[in-house]
């Protein structure tokens, strides 16, 4: 394999993220109209230096978001966004052009609540799925890894809330709350703060006690409001823009 397709465990989820997002945008900008053809995964790998695995993902990713359709034998072309069976929650949300800020004040009252409802309802195998879900993101080096793990531990908590309807409200926004984790996650200022918050979230699980995990909750969602600085008030997609990018240059900086 050339050198130049050539990514590190580490570095492909990364190189994923940042090639998913910038053909999301160019989409959903109209940049690459409806009924357009996407560049094979040859072509398109060459335009981003990264392998052919690589795009792969991204394109699995991009039809997965009911972006593209993938014709066998024929290639991957743009469909119709306005259509309701196309157009997903998430892109609602995004043509809002959503801040970090409001994100957080959307999720807080959604999982609070949601904590205080998984609080007196968990079973023993539930609470073990949520420890699972940390450690896992404990254990993660990758910034990819260990945010889909994060996004993992807050998904077993809305699951053992017995809500299927706020499950399904929180899952809507997993795509930017994605974002805000891998940026959270990588970034020291931001992550070692947040660290006690799962434990202590955890813990007042197990011990039933209500109130106290609803106060843990709020804390570990309210953190970014003291450590985001400038960032809190970009728009999610910016603010993930430039933060991937950060992460790319770090790691490919000797």
């Amino acid at each position: 394999m050339p050198a130049a397709t050539f990514e590190p465990p580490a570095h492909r989820g990364l190189l994923t993220e940042s090639i998913a997002r910038r053909l999301q945008n160019e989409i959903r900008s109209g940049a690459i109209p409806v009924g357009a053809k996407l560049p094979s995964e040859r072509e398109l790998a060459v335009q981003f230096g990264a392998s052919r695995n690589v795009l792969r993902e991204v394109l699995r990713r991009l039809e997965a978001q009911h972006l593209i359709e993938v014709a066998p034998g024929r290639g991957s072309f743009v469909i119709d966004q306005s259509t309701a069976d196309a157009r997903s929650y998430d892109a609602l949300y995004r043509a809002g052009r959503p801040t970090v800020r409001q994100l957080i004040e959307a999720r807080i009252p959604i999982e609070v609540e949601i904590v205080g409802l998984a609080t007196s309802r968990a079973t023993d195998v539930q609470i073990e799925a949520m420890r699972t879900a940390n450690a896992a993101m404990i254990a993660a080096t990758d910034p990819v890894v260990k945010a889909r793990a994060d996004l993992e531990f807050h998904d077993t908590i809305a699951a053992a809330a017995g809500n299927p309807v706020l499950r399904i409200m929180l899952s809507s926004i997993g795509g930017m709350m994605f974002e805000m984790m891998l940026r959270s996650n990588s970034d020291p200022s931001i992550a070692e703060p947040g660290v006690p918050h799962h434990p202590e979230i955890l813990e007042a699980i197990t011990a039933r006690d209500t109130d106290r995990a609803r106060h843990h909750m709020r804390e570990h969602l309210s953190l970014a409001l003291r450590t985001y600085g400038p960032d809190l008030d970009l728009s999610l997609d910016v603010m993930a823009a430039n933060h991937i990018e950060t992460l790319l240059h770090r790691r490919s900086t000797p």
